[in-house]
């Protein structure tokens, strides 16, 4: 009886759970850079416009 199948597919399980996890973290990241920068060009222009109407 050999177990190197259930030893290949628990390995590929891992592998592929572990690259989700990186991949995902990562997106998350980058949309959270991209809202932060959103809203800091947002603050930006918003103190902008009040400096020119003083």
């Amino acid at each position: 009886m050999s177990y190197l199948g259930y030893l290949i597919a628990a390995y590929a399980v891992f592998v592929i759970v572990l690259a989700w996890d990186f991949f995902a973290t990562q997106l998350q990241i980058r949309r959270q850079l991209r809202n932060a920068r959103l809203r800091a060009s947002r603050e930006a222009a918003r103190i902008s416009r009040n400096e020119l109407t003083r």
